[in-house]
């Protein structure tokens, strides 16, 4: 029994396929032409398994809610619930853990919900395949193909497993889920070269491709994780999961809150003993300090900003997979992107056609027949020059495409090639509407180069004939010049090739055609058909950019992001369209380039050369390895299964929800929804946004508490009663301060945020001038607070309580307006840009108007009513908090000499 997924039937290592002749793949396998009998298929079904890719298990709805609770701030909240619990602080305790709850439930939501969209994006990779089995042509569900079975390929299928090619005619497939290669690949039967680079194994099939012109048979050789897609499937679940920016500072920052928490708490506590105040009184105030250097809200706001830019986000079709994925985007300083459909538009289209007469470009892209043809850039009637206009009937009669009108646009049936050709013609006027019945064809394939089809015509038959245009030279005795077929010198010959290869040089993908009339009489094969042609000329063909890619590319640049176009494709071709968008780079390398560098060389290669082509799944692998080295944050963009790993590697993977394989989708981080690379732009500036909203919410929270901070053991060093009380504080920290700390995280971006380079991602979200910041403010607020409680806690505990309870929040709202913008003052970002806040600031007086005076709040939180005045005299106290911030970066601007546009 062979055993074609591991080794060979005597144990041997399994030798490369592509190097063997189709007699030696059957031996291999054990099988012949008629096909495997059906007990013999069965019997290799239990023993290999079935044709399908082995998928990690989707989490459950339990497993993503609980991994809501892995932060530690949220660990460090969950313990504050216990201890206040413990101590008879029951209300505080169901108060942080309904925040905690809530702020799970969010997250949960968010990240389902992704999870539900990705599903449906997904499609069934193959149904349905043809097999011969007993002899008989069957059709089957192609997971039930087995190494040994043989299996028939037509037009538009795809390719159910690996396959070895026995037969083909005018075999094309489309690889680039798999290699990147953005034209098809003709294949045909015949032992290659061991060793051969997979993108040029022309007699192998691959599973996940499809078949996009002609027809073939050939022999299973491997299935399902076997496969090429599957061993790269395999790699990609090898790849851990990185932990983003975000996740990391977050937690940074619980661990050195609840250690704070934890070493003030003792501290204090050990300050009152020693003061010989009671050990209750003393452990409820050891509960209030770490109640108040904990901001409860923190996880909840960080939830709902990150969800709130989701949301943002899909409107501009990127759909974030989790929730810290969004803040992530606006950290990238590297994007590595793929070509083929994501700079590209996967479009073959005919820009330039050279006749020996004259040469056109020709304008429009993608498969829309619209477009002009402009000579020394002023259109002109393509058919009224007769060399042009035979050269466009040839390649449009010498053709199997067609061009259609779908839901959603026009659409190439057959391959792209020649889809371009027919869209040239359908621009100048012809259409295939008007081919009549062909008599006879000659078909293409990878040895002929060459293509015939003959029609009967006027005069007599007609032979069309297109293909490489060196092989259509080579079999040409005159051309057509002045709508007459003359001589073809040496000198012209020599002339067409050179501009052949200026064309190749550029990128294009040249194809030439040619035409001859028929003498009465001969014979009809190839060789007798195919000479004394009339060279009719050649046309370039590109897959355009897409229009928004090179702006896209630009933006990248202004904010400080390396743009790396790692391909499968052909180098030249890769670095013209480089070239073409503006992304510069001292020429490009090739897989092969990239073995033979160390990875110290490749490192200093990557900051110059920025194209990368013919690369593999471990190449893409490797450069992820070595930019993370500089410690960059790395966004890897791409379709194919062979960009899966990859996509699971980087900081932040993102595929392409339209073209993209089900391995991409599954590995992404983020999934364009509408495949344009321009759209990642857009989410950088969102995430960057994001970040900068965090941050300032952040340093506000922390501001506030530590205002609580300085309040509650100033009041304690100067002998003074209990100033809040954890209930008071919690009310701060989860309500009003949530509200406004909320609004602050809908911020708008500041004009220049895609003028700055990329941040630091080691750097933490608390800098040094951050903690000074902080510091400064909090200390003002709390010895604010201080004061105002000093001033009436002799007469009524109750009152004074209340009027620094309440003091603390309206210092605290004047606060928040620092916070908007760390350099600009408030008349530059514009006071109502950010309505949100303002409507949170009213909200959080509202509220703390009914805790001042319904009754019922009076009991729960211990306060007492408060007069006008007292609300006056708290205003006019807390006026210069944010007069002195304003007065600050006015001064800092001044003295930098910065302008809004400078930043």
């Amino acid at each position: 029994m062979p055993v074609p997924t591991g080794e060979s039937a005597g144990g041997r290592p399994l030798p490369d396929w592509h190097a063997l002749s189709a007699e030696e793949v059957r031996r291999e396998v054990g099988t012949d032409p008629a096909g495997l009998s059906t007990g013999e298929a069965e019997e290799r079904l239990q023993r290999y398994g079935k044709n399908v890719l082995r998928e990690e298990a989707r989490e459950t709805r339990l497993q993503v809610f609980l991994r809501q609770f892995k932060s530690i701030l949220i660990v460090i909240l969950i313990i504050a619930a216990a201890v206040s619990f413990l101590v008879g602080e029951a209300l505080d305790a169901a108060a942080i853990l309904i925040i905690v709850v809530l702020n799970a439930i969010l997250g949960y939501s968010q990240e389902w919900q992704a999870g539900e969209a990705i599903e449906a994006l997904k499609k069934m990779l193959v149904q349905h395949a043809v097999v011969v089995r007993d002899g008989e042509r069957r059709e089957i569900d192609a997971a039930g193909i087995v190494p040994g079975d043989v299996v028939l390929l037509e037009m538009g299928e795809r390719v159910p497993a690996d396959i070895y090619i026995a037969d083909a005619t005018s075999l094309e497939v489309d690889e680039a889920p798999l290699t990147g290669e953005s034209s098809p690949v003709d294949k045909a039967p015949g032992p290659l070269p061991a060793g051969t680079a997979l993108a040029e194994r022309s007699n192998m099939a691959f599973a996940g491709t499809t078949v996009t012109n002609g027809r073939g048979r050939g022999v299973a050789v491997a299935t399902g994780m076997q496969t090429e897609f599957g061993r790269i499937a395999g790699l990609s679940q090898r790849v851990a999961d990185e932990t983003t920016p975000l996740a990391r500072q977050m937690d940074r920052l619980g661990r050195d809150l609840g250690l704070i928490a934890l070493g003030i708490a003792v501290l204090v506590v050990a300050v009152g003993l020693l003061q010989q105040r009671g050990l209750l009184e003393m452990f409820l105030v050891g509960v209030s300090l770490a109640v108040a250097v904990i901001p409860e809200g923190l996880p909840a706001v960080v939830t709902l900003t990150l969800a709130i830019g989701i949301k943002t986000m899909m409107r501009r079709n990127c759909l974030i997979r989790h929730l810290p994925a969004s803040e992530t985007l606006g950290a990238v300083s590297v994007i590595c992107t793929d070509k083929t459909g994501t700079l590209t538009r996967n479009e073959m289209t005919v820009v330039r056609v050279r006749t020996p007469d004259t040469e056109v470009a020709v304008t429009g892209a993608g498969y829309l027949p619209m477009g002009e043809f402009l000579l020394e850039e002023k259109p002109i009637d393509p058919l009224a020059d007769p060399g042009l206009r035979q050269f466009l009937r040839t390649v449009l009669l010498c053709n199997h495409a067609t061009l259609a009108l779908e839901e959603g646009g026009w659409r190439i049936l057959g391959t792209p090639t020649e889809g371009a050709l027919v869209v040239a013609a359908e621009k100048a006027g012809l259409s295939r509407d008007d081919v009549p019945e062909a008599v006879k064809e000659f078909s293409f394939n990878s040895t002929r180069k060459r293509m015939t089809i003959i029609y009967p015509e006027e005069g007599g038959d007609v032979a069309h004939v297109k293909g490489a245009p060196e092989v259509l030279l080579a079999r040409s005795s005159r051309l057509l010049r002045g709508g007459s077929a003359v001589p073809l010198t040496d000198e012209d010959r020599d002339a067409i090739l050179r501009e052949i290869e200026e064309y190749a040089s550029q990128g294009l993908r040249v194809l030439g055609a040619a035409c001859r009339p028929l003498p009465a009489g001969i014979e009809w094969t190839a060789d007798t058909v195919e000479t004394d042609l009339v060279f009719l000329g050649f046309a370039g063909i590109v897959d355009p950019p897409r229009p928004e890619a090179a702006e896209a590319i630009r933006l990248c640049r202004s904010a400080g992001i390396d743009v790396i176009m790692i391909t499968g494709d052909n180098p030249l071709t890769a670095y013209a369209v480089a070239r073409d968008l503006g992304l510069s780079s001292e020429g490009a390398m090739t897989g092969a380039d990239l073995e033979a560098l160390g990875d110290d060389e490749l490192e200093g290669r990557l900051k110059t050369t920025k194209v990368l082509s013919r690369v593999t799944a471990e190449h893409k692998l490797r450069v992820i390895d070595i930019l993370s080295r500089d410690r960059e944050v790395i966004a890897m963009t791409g379709d194919g299964v062979n960009d899966a790993p990859a996509l699971k590697k980087a900081s932040i993977g993102i595929a392409m929800g339209i073209k993209g394989t089900d391995a991409a989708k599954e590995s992404s981080d983020m999934v364009l929804v509408d495949d344009n690379f321009a759209s990642i732009v857009a989410g950088v500036e969102e995430g960057r946004r994001e970040y900068d909203n965090i941050a300032r919410f952040t340093r506000y929270l922390l501001s506030s508490n530590v205002g609580e901070l300085v309040a509650i053991v100033g009041a304690l060093l100067l002998g003074l009663p209990l100033i809040l009380i954890p209930v008071q504080i919690l009310w701060i920290n989860l309500v009003t301060d949530g509200l406004t700390a909320l609004a602050l995280g809908l911020e708008p971006a500041e004009r220049d945020v895609m003028q700055r380079r990329p941040r630091d991602p080691q750097e933490s979200i608390l800098t040094r001038s951050a903690y000074l910041v902080i510091l400064v403010l909090g200390a003002w607020l709390g010895l604010l607070t201080i004061y105002v409680f000093m001033g009436h806690y002799a007469v009524d505990l109750d009152r004074a309580r209340t009027m620094a309870f309440t003091g603390l929040i309206i210092f605290e709202l004047y606060n928040v307006l620092n916070f908007r913008s760390f350099r600009y003052p408030l008349h530059r970002i514009g006071f109502f840009s950010n309505p949100a806040l303002l409507l949170a600031i009213l909200g959080s007086l509202a509220l703390q108007a009914l805790v001042v005076y319904v009754p019922i709040f009076n009991v729960f939180l211990g306060t007492a009513p408060l007069t006008l005045a007292d609300w006056g005299l708290l205003a006019l106290l807390g006026l210069p908090v944010l007069l002195a911030g304003e007065a600050y970066k006015i001064f800092r601007l001044r003295v930098r000499g910065r302008s809004p546009a400078s930043g």
